[in-house]
């Protein structure tokens, strides 16, 4: 179940936060005020699917991961609490700062601060999920190839 579970929330994380970074430079590329505005409210609405898809990944990594050595794995395990921070630290606090600004209409040179900041720490975190997504599809090739290679007789 874990072996299933773990890609399919990962997945799923990483199509959220590339999402919410491509809504936002869309918004912003328009112009449009009501656009930014309607994106920067919906953000913090779509925590309530980021956060389980996020918990749930990195739970079933764990468990997938636990007794397990290697070179990939050790990366994976390293990106993840510079993800997480990331997310924590930066990222959420950014994304409801933002929409409280929105909602009241400030959209002012602060803001485009943050956006940027925002912006930035969202790329790293889809590039260093993009790379433990890269990182878990060598893994599971590589069991395949191995279970193949047990499978079949040898001449």
């Amino acid at each position: 179940m874990r072996q299933k579970l773990h890609p399919i929330a990962g997945g799923a994380a990483l199509l959220i936060i590339s999402l919410f970074w491509i809504s936002t430079a869309v918004s912003e590329l328009s112009g449009s005020g009501a656009l930014i505005r309607a994106v920067k409210m919906a953000v913090p609405w779509g925590f309530l699917l980021l956060v389980p898809a996020l918990l749930l990944t990195g739970a079933s990594g764990a468990a997938l991961a636990k007794g397990r050595q290697g070179k990939l794995i050790s990366a994976k395990q390293k990106r993840m609490p510079v993800i997480a921070a990331n997310g924590v630290l930066v990222l959420v606090p950014a994304a409801l700062f933002l929409a409280a600004r929105a909602e009241a209409g400030k959209i002012d040179t602060v803001f485009y601060a943050v956006q940027a900041l925002e912006l930035v720490a969202g790329a790293v975190n889809i590039w260093l999920l993009t790379l433990n997504m890269r990182d878990g599809l060598k893994m599971t090739a590589r069991r395949r190839q191995a279970r193949k290679e047990r499978a079949s007789p040898s001449c």
